[in-house]
């Protein structure tokens, strides 16, 4: 190797420690830089910008307790940016975790100072640097709810299966000690069918009940001819109001239809009816009407009964809930009924709205997204829209 060669490998060498000694001076000058915003109390520009992508509530906790930054949804739970914890429980938590150590636990904490109602949360406390400790908030309310909600539902259908089982057991045990007397047998016999048709009835409830909430989505999806549900409900319990001296009438527009599951429709509307049938005096009337209105669909059952207190009111449409107790026993009625409605009325996207005055009755009105009328073939082969009737000469009777 020559001194030319010699040269230029001596200059490249040069260069590279030149560049790598830049480069260790770079690195010590971001770490000094790093310490010192630290120091003057800045939050490290990659924290804040994990903060604001975060869904959950989220904040960095200063030494003194003091917040300094926030996720977007930190203030839903009274975390405020510049302002201490007001937590305690938090504020115990971020404290907890400045030894360095990962701090988790279930708080309750109220939104807001002027609240009365608490929410479950899950809280975790975690230190990010000698400054600052990262503050993770999980809200839990909606799966304590749900849990809540499950376990009062095992618990009520408990409860009212006992009834009916427990009559069941006592008629079968009153027909074997009556053995030899036919007439107490037949009527131990009649009593312990009724028993054996209540329980199945309330069976079916609730498993329509645990299918309509377990669904996300409707498993069969069509074109629903409101005419054919409403028929089909008042022809379901013609027999039940005929017993109890009630009048069904049906009234409003005709040709309407809907998107959905025709049975559970029928179910549906069934069920209001059958309600009103039972809590409707002798001699009255129940009305099933239906109009069409700014692209919803109504159907209103309306009866002349007791009536519903405006305390119950918001109360009917939850699982096993009976404003009449008394007659509630008498009719034999479950308290699932309007539970199944509302489901199955959410279900198809639609409401389901009360109207009731004590002694004056009440007016159930179910409120569906309209549909057009599907089409349909003609005898020639060709496709034509039947129309659907929104106003004429039905729409001018009024519900009834």
């Amino acid at each position: 190797m020559d001194s030319t060669q010699l040269a230029l490998l001596a200059l490249l060498l040069g260069a590279v420690i030149g560049v790598g000694a830049s480069l260790i001076v770079f690195a010590a000058m971001r770490a000094r830089a790093r310490a010192q915003r630290e120091a003057d109390g800045a939050v490290p520009a990659g924290l804040t910008a994990v903060l604001d992508a975060m869904d959950d509530p989220a904040a960095v906790v200063d030494a003194s307790g003091l917040v300094v930054a926030t996720s977007p949804t930190a203030p839903w739970l009274g975390i405020e940016k510049d302002a201490p914890l007001e937590h305690t429980g938090l504020r115990d938590l971020v404290r907890a975790a400045r030894s360095g150590a990962t701090e988790t636990e279930n708080l309750r904490l109220r939104r807001g100072g002027m609240s009365s109602q608490s929410r479950l949360i899950s809280a975790r406390a975690t230190r990010v640097s000698e400054r600052y400790i990262l503050l993770l908030v999980r809200d839990l309310s909606e799966q304590e709810r749900l849990e809540q909600m499950r376990h009062d539902f095992i618990a009520n259908t408990s409860h009212e299966l006992k009834t009916p089982v427990g009559a069941v057991t006592l008629l079968a045990e009153a027909i074997e000690l009556a053995a030899d007397d036919p007439a107490q047998v037949r009527a131990f016999t009649a009593r312990l069918s009724a028993e054996a048709d209540r329980l199945g009835r309330l069976t079916g409830r609730i498993m329509n009940l645990s299918r309509l909430q377990a669904a996300e989505e409707l498993t069969s999806v069509g074109d629903v001819a409101i005419d054919e549900v409403v028929a089909s409900a008042i022809e379901a319990h013609a027999v039940q109001a005929d017993s109890a001296g009630v009048d069904l009438v049906r009234g409003g527009d005709r040709g309407l239809f809907v998107r959905g599951d025709t049975q559970i429709l029928k179910e549906a509307i069934g069920n209001l009816i059958a309600n009103a049938i039972a809590y409707s005096p002798r001699g009255s009337r129940v009305g099933v009407g239906v109009r069409a209105s700014a692209g919803v669909v109504e159907i209103a059952v309306a009866d002349q009964g007791i009536g519903i207190a405006e305390a119950d009111q918001q109360r009917v449409f939850e699982r096993f809930y009976r404003a009449d107790q008394a007659r509630s026993r008498r009719t034999g009625g479950s308290g699932l009924g309007l539970s199944i409605v509302k489901h199955a009325v959410s279900r198809h996207g639609g409401e389901i709205r009360l109207w009731s005055q004590p002694d004056r009755g009440s007016t159930f009105t179910v409120r569906l997204p309209l549909s057009e009328a599907p089409l349909i073939d003609s005898p020639m082969k060709k496709k034509r829209k039947r129309p659907a009737v929104t106003a004429g000469a039905d729409a001018k009777k009024g519900r009834e």
